[in-house]
This record gives C-alpha cells, sequence and structure tokens, in this order.
C-alpha cells in the first residue's frame, strides 16, 4: 500500500513537538545535598535563636549591622542552593548570571563579617567568660578561611570542579554560629559544644572527600586545600587559643571596633 502522502509530514511534526515538550528533570546530585544539609544547620540553629523570637517579637534589639550580617548570611546560603539546583537543571546560563550576584554577597559577607568579629570580641573583652577565647578563634578563622577560599573560588570559575568544591569548603567555614546555636538551645547546653561543632564540619569535609575518592579516584587538589582550611585551625586551636600571642591579637582586634 502507498504511504499516504501526509504521513511524514505527520511524523516530522510529532518529533517536533515531542522535542519541544523535553523539560530538564531534576536529578539532585551529591554537592546539591550537601548545600541542603549546610542550609539546614544555618536555618535551623539561627531560627531558634533569630527568626522565631523576630516573629514572636521577643527578639532582644540588635545594632542594624547585625540584621545586615543577617541578611547577607541566609542570602548566600539561599543562593548557594539555589545556584547548585540550577546546575542540576542544566541551567548553565541562568547560573553563571547569578554568579556575579553570588560575588557581590560573598564580598558582603566577608566584610560585615569581618566587622561582626570585631565588635563580637570587643564585647568579649567587656564581658569576660569561659568560652570568649574560643569565640573569638571560631570567628577568626572562619573569616580568614572563608576569605582564601572565596577567592580561590572566584579565580577557578572557569574550572567547575575545583570551583563548586572550594565554594563548598568556604562555607563549610561559615556554619560553626549556627551549629553553635542549634546544639546549644536543643541539647539545653550553657557553654560551647566547641568539639561536637569541630565533629560536624568534620563530618562535612570527609563526606566532600569521599565522594572525590569515589568518582574521581583520587582527592582533588581543591578538596585537599578546602580541608586543609578545615582540619589544620583545629589541629592548631589547642596550641593558640590560650597562648600569649593570642591574646595579644584578642585585645588589639577589640580596639579596632568603634561601632555605636
Amino acid at each position: 500500500m502507498a504511504e499516504a502522502p501526509w504521513e511524514p509530514r505527520c511524523a516530522c511534526m510529532a518529533q517536533a513537538i515531542a522535542s519541544t515538550d523535553v523539560r530538564p528533570s531534576f536529578r539532585p546530585s551529591f554537592f546539591f545535598w550537601m548545600t541542603v544539609v549546610m542550609a539546614f544547620f544555618i536555618f535551623s540553629g539561627f531560627g531558634l535563636t533569630y527568626w522565631i523570637p523576630m516573629a514572636l517579637g521577643s527578639l532582644a534589639p540588635l545594632p542594624p549591622v547585625v540584621h545586615l550580617h543577617g541578611l547577607l548570611f541566609f542570602g548566600w546560603i539561599v543562593l548557594l542552593v539555589t545556584q547548585s539546583a540550577l546546575i542540576n537543571l542544566r541551567n548553565v546560563p541562568l547560573h553563571r548570571s547569578l554568579g556575579t550576584v553570588g560575588i557581590g554577597i560573598g564580598t558582603g559577607v566577608l566584610l560585615v563579617g569581618t566587622l561582626i568579629t570585631l565588635l563580637s570580641v570587643r564585647a568579649s573583652a567587656a564581658s569576660p567568660s569561659p568560652d570568649n577565647n574560643n569565640l573569638t578563634y571560631l570567628s577568626v578563622t572562619a573569616i580568614v578561611s572563608f576569605a582564601v577560599l572565596f577567592v580561590l573560588a572566584i579565580r577557578n570559575v572557569r574550572k567547575p570542579d575545583n570551583h563548586k568544591r572550594l565554594i563548598l569548603f568556604a562555607t563549610i567555614n561559615l556554619l560553626p554560629p549556627g551549629v553553635n546555636r542549634l546544639y546549644m538551645v536543643s541539647l539545653g547546653l550553657t557553654q560551647l559544644p566547641l568539639l561536637a561543632t569541630y565533629l560536624t564540619l568534620d563530618a562535612l569535609a570527609i563526606a566532600i572527600l569521599i565522594h572525590d575518592w569515589r568518582t574521581i579516584g583520587k582527592l582533588s587538589a581543591a578538596s585537599l586545600i578546602g580541608a586543609a582550611f578545615v582540619f589544620v585551625p583545629q589541629l592548631l586551636q589547642p596550641l593558640i587559643v590560650d597562648s600569649a600571642a593570642f591574646a595579644s591579637l584578642s585585645t588589639m582586634l577589640a580596639e579596632l571596633a568603634h561601632y555605636r
């Protein structure tokens, strides 16, 4: 039987319709789930001590810079999850467009985070407590580690495998405030859970290293650099935190803060 003249045209039209109906499927990757875990620690920890009290009207008055810090910090975490989701959706153009926003927010996190650290050190000097040195050490190492890894991530923006690992490790170093708050409030602790916080950061860093080993058969240079900024400060902490040199540094930092 001869083929009807309209059949080839119909077949072509059907293929065209099928091709235009293809939608990107969302397949969450390891890196996406890592950003979700980080977001959990930040939003749960600060939810218990910032968002919920604010919603209930019980949040103590805070300087505007603290709210600005919170806005930038939460913005960074939301953007981190969004950027990872866009890669999973294979929407690379939008991911790259938002990258410029990420550089701006990350720079804001660094600058305002430095100011918050100085203010915290000054407040600690005015009200001594057993946790002061550890809090100062956590804050200083977090800012320094984030700054270095953030800059390296920007320099590696054209190397996606390095870029995403450096961004993850940079963010790991920002997690202690959220982790501390989550453990202290949920467990009713009165002292800084330093060991638990460090173990949490270690678990996230080790997860990335294991993922490297299982997927590419080695530990990538970017992951090794990032992990060093997680592990080395912990190893040095007992040697530095109670030293005279660190006390002098804390005094110097406290004298730099004059915010009113």
